[in-house]
């Protein structure tokens, strides 16, 4: 997954849980808080592969 492409899931995630959180629906602000961890997730996973791509891994 690109970088935006993990960005724009971690900004998705940050609305969904603040949406949930002002509409007290404590179900979609989990959904949300899940969708920004999975976004920082593809995020690291690439920068890993980037490094061990510059070290010849």
């Amino acid at each position: 997954m690109s970088k935006a492409k993990s960005k724009a899931k971690q900004m998705k995630g940050k609305m969904k849980e603040a949406t949930g959180r002002a509409m007290d629906d404590k179900s979609m602000e989990g959904e949300g808080r899940g969708e920004q961890m999975a976004g920082k997730a593809e995020d690291l996973k690439d920068r890993a592969a980037g490094h061990m791509k510059k070290s010849g891994r």
